[in-house]
Formats: structure tokens, C-alpha cells, sequence
């Protein structure tokens, strides 16, 4: 019975799970309230004037419709839609709650900021060509009055991901799904490769998959500053800290055929502040877990997994930090301004970087050897042994590069079919995910955002159906899987 109406797809939208209405009445009645509180408070006091005990300007709000746990794009994202899509101007009241607020450790400004289409999964490649349209036309979505336009730099070189002879027939097969999508992919022969692309070595390449538009990469960094800039400007409000619990409430039901679930719904986030023991009690009606690397963590807080083994209420969300290295290194000699992404069949990858023949690149690790994520150290012996080997025999000019510096940062790493967690818990009815897409979020969130809105808003997806990327396929062990991950 659970399984059938799991797979019957989702159930009302915002104003079915909570947000017509909260425990404590409208936002307007709350107003309502302080204001009667403030009054009080005055009366009692001398003087007169109301003036507040103490500064809590850093303190996050009482009360806010919508509390989403990470300030990633993602998160901005979604907070984004949410303010555009809403049906009167003000009628959402939105936190976003972000512990690191330098950004010092955020997978997005710590990426390599590509974008593409070359994925095996019919919703992988339309997130991607809906957020390519998103990008081109940045200003129309995010341009904020007597601010300077965004400049996000997109450079639309594509991506050349080549196969060897036991991949492909994959790659045949991922490029028409590709192309039936609307993507503008071609396949290229080891002579051709040689022809367009003098300094590659195609040893051990039997096809090649060329991104021809709508590909390539742009500044991360830039995104996310535009997507904060503009929901500020819409009226959200941020909050420096880090989400320590969640108060809930249950409703124990038993199924026609005797199964018994327990129904949890959040009502207050506590949010403790930065350089403070102190926490903020949030009361609210809808939580969006997008926490990145960090959100397996979240979900634990707000009881998902913590049940039986092989039920639906023990089921954990299986995402976890992975660190990933990049390194940008010199090479004198390197491939030119034509160069796209290139992704060898090894797993190494690399880019250019500016004009000045610098590059990036790296390569994930085998799953043996996943580095601890504790820390964003940098192994350099890494490059030596499992990255540069392969560059230099795709690249025979790289055999002379010199690194010039390297960073770590963190995938949100599914690790059930490394793909995006997408929409409502089915048990902690008013928790909402957006993560776990393995390295391809930055690029993806535009329509991701959007899709959790719609969700969110209307009760099912609309844009783009993304029930596959549901949270529960875990539980069912139907799994959305992705075989394009670099």
C-alpha cells in the first residue's frame, strides 16, 4: 500500500502541507501580536518611547512562512522562485540560513562552473538546457534597479568527452537520448578528433561526443552573488548560522492493510547564531533541506532515517561530503583559445583558464580511495600519480606543465545513483529537498529552484517532471541513475 501511493506521485501543494495556515495564525496576526507585546512592555517601562531591551539585529526572525537551510545557489534558488512565482507580492516570508557566510567552503564558488547537456537521463539534460537559458539571459531574471548589470562570463567552448572502445556504444546511445531531448551534440571519429583538435593525443579514443551549444562554463562566483543580490532585493531575509534542531509534531497512522507510519511535520527551526552560544527559535510552516555535502546531516536532525531497518521511516537520505580536488597549472605550449572541457575516459578533465594558457583540471578518486573529508587539504601527490599521467598522454604538450596552485572543495555526493533529491519528504511532510547532485548542481540549479517552487506552490512539477528524483526511489530501490558524472 505504502510502495502504491509513493508511486502515484505527490500530494497537495503549499497550502495542503501547512502554509495556508500556522499554529499561531497568519503572518499578519503575529504582527498583530508583537505589536500588542511591544505595547505592554512600554507601559510598564519609564520613559515612554518604545525602544528595544537589546540588539537583535543578528538574531534570525520568530517567524518566517519559509526557512531554507543552506545559502548555496541551490538555496537561493529555490528562494528565488519561490518570491517570483508567489501569488501577491509579500505573501511569502523567506529565511535562508547559511552557517559559513563567507563562502569560504561552498561547493559553489570552489567548482569549476561548467554547464552542460551531455548527461544519460532525459532530466539531467532538460535541467541543464532550461538553466543554459537561464544564464544567457541573466539580466532579464536578475538585473535589480541602479545596480550594474551581471557579467557572468560564459564562455561557450563546450565539452569533448571521449570514449574508448568498451564505452562507446554508451556514448552512441547517451547522445541520442541527448539529441531527442534537444541538445546539439555530435559524435566524432579518433580522425576527426586529430583534424579539429591538432594537440590531442587519440590513442585509446574510439569516439568522441562534442558539445556544439549551449556548453562550456562561466563564474560561479558571479551567480551566486546575482541570486543574492536579486532576493534581497525581493524581500528575503538571511541569517548567519547554523541549524541545530527541529521541533516537530506526530500523527501515527495505520494503513488499510495494517502498516503503521508515523507523520512528522516541523513547526520551529533553532538556529544558533555565529560567535554565540545563543539560539533563535524559527517558527514556520515549510523547511528546504539545501544544505549541500551537509544535508544528510539536516535530514538526520529532523528525524528521516531514524526508524527500522528496510521501512520507508528508515530510510536515510544518502548523501554525503565527497572532497574533490582541482588544480590550474601553466603550460606554455598548451591547447588554444579553441580547447573545450575535455573529459578523458581515465575520469581527468581539464579547461583553460583566461587567456593566458593556464588550466584546470582534476579527476575523482576511486571509491577506494576517497579522501577524508574532514578537511579541504589538498593532496598534491594526487596530481602526480592519478591526474598528470593521464593529461600528459591525452596532452602530450602538458608533459612540461607546472601547477601553480590547487584547492579542495565538496561534492554533495549521492550515493545511491548520484543524481538530485528533488521535492517533499513523504514522512516529514513539510521538509523539502534540493541536493544531492554529485557535481552537476551549480549548473543545474536555475531549474531545480524552480521545480521545488512549483512543487512547493502548486503541489506537483510543472516545468520539468522530475518524480524520478523524488525522495522515495530510495525506499522503493528505484534507482535514477546517471552515468555522465566527472
Amino acid at each position: 500500500m505504502i510502495r502504491r501511493a509513493l508511486r502515484l506521485g505527490l500530494g497537495p501543494g503549499l497550502l495542503g502541507r501547512g502554509l495556508g495556515g500556522h499554529r499561531e495564525g497568519s503572518t499578519l496576526d503575529w504582527h498583530g501580536k508583537v505589536s500588542e507585546i511591544k505595547k505592554k512592555i512600554q507601559s510598564v517601562l519609564p520613559g515612554g518611547a518604545w525602544s528595544p531591551l537589546c540588539d537583535t539585529s543578528h538574531l534570525p526572525p520568530e517567524h518566517s512562512d519559509v526557512v531554507i537551510v543552506g545559502g548555496g545557489v541551490l538555496g537561493l534558488s529555490v528562494a528565488y522562485w519561490l518570491k517570483r512565482l508567489e501569488k501577491r507580492q509579500g505573501a511569502i516570508r523567506v529565511l535562508v540560513v547559511e552557517r559559513d557566510h563567507t563562502y569560504s567552503q561552498a561547493s559553489t564558488v570552489l567548482s569549476v562552473g561548467g554547464i552542460r547537456q551531455q548527461f544519460s537521463l532525459p532530466e539531467n539534460i532538460q535541467l541543464s538546457l532550461f538553466s543554459v537559458e537561464f544564464l544567457r539571459n541573466i539580466n532579464e531574471y536578475l538585473a535589480v534597479v541602479d545596480d550594474p548589470p551581471l557579467d557572468l562570463q560564459f564562455n561557450p567552448s563546450g565539452y569533448l568527452f571521449l570514449a574508448s572502445e568498451e564505452g562507446a556504444t554508451i556514448m552512441e546511445n547517451n547522445v541520442k537520448v541527448q539529441r531527442q531531448q534537444g541538445a546539439k551534440v555530435c559524435l566524432m571519429s579518433p580522425e576527426q578528433l586529430r583534424k579539429k583538435f591538432p594537440w590531442m593525443n587519440t590513442e585509446g579514443v574510439a569516439l568522441a561526443s562534442y558539445g556544439l551549444e549551449n556548453e562550456g562554463w562561466f563564474d560561479p562566483w558571479c551567480l551566486l552573488q546575482g541570486l543574492r543580490r536579486k532576493v534581497q532585493s525581493m524581500g528575503v531575509l538571511f541569517c548567519h548560522g547554523e541549524v541545530t534542531r527541529f521541533v516537530s509534531s506526530s500523527n501515527h497512522m495505520e494503513t488499510a492493510i495494517g502498516e503503521k507510519v508515523t507523520l512528522k511535520r516541523i513547526h520551529e527551526v533553532h538556529v544558533k547564531v555565529d560567535h554565540s552560544q545563543e539560539y533563535q527559535p524559527v517558527e514556520c510552516s515549510i523547511v528546504v533541506n539545501a544544505a549541500g555535502a551537509w544535508s544528510g546531516r539536516i535530514a538526520e536532525l529532523a528525524g528521516i532515517g531514524k526508524g527500522p531497518s528496510g521501512t520507508l521511516q528508515g530510510t536515510k537520505l544518502p548523501v554525503e561530503p565527497r572532497k574533490r580536488y582541482v588544480y590550474l597549472w601553466h603550460c606554455p605550449q598548451g591547447p588554444g583559445l579553441e580547447a573545450p572541457l575535455v573529459a578523458d575516459p581515465s575520469g581527468a578533465y581539464f579547461r583553460r583558464e583566461g587567456l593566458s594558457n593556464n588550466y584546470l583540471g582534476g579527476c575523482s578518486p576511486a571509491e577506494e580511495e576517497e579522501p577524508d573529508p574532514g578537511n579541504l587539504e589538498v593532496d598534491h601527490d594526487f596530481f602526480q600519480e592519478k591526474v598528470w599521467p593521464h593529461l600528459a598522454q591525452r596532452v602530450p604538450a602538458f608533459e612540461t606543465l607546472k601547477v601553480r596552485r590547487a584547492w579542495a572543495g565538496y561534492y554533495d555526493y549521492n550515493t545511491f545513483d548520484q543524481n538530485g533529491v528533488v521535492g517533499p519528504h513523504p514522512l516529514v511532510v513539510n521538509m523539502y529537498f534540493a541536493t544531492g547532485f554529485s557535481g552537476h548542481g551549480l549548473q543545474q540549479a536555475p531549474a531545480v529552484g524552480r521545480a521545488v517552487a512549483e512543487v512547493m506552490l502548486e503541489g506537483h512539477f510543472q516545468t520539468i517532471n522530475l518524480s524520478p528524483f523524488l525522495f522515495s526511489r530510495f525506499y522503493l530501490g528505484e534507482k535514477a541513475q546517471e552515468h555522465c558524472i566527472i
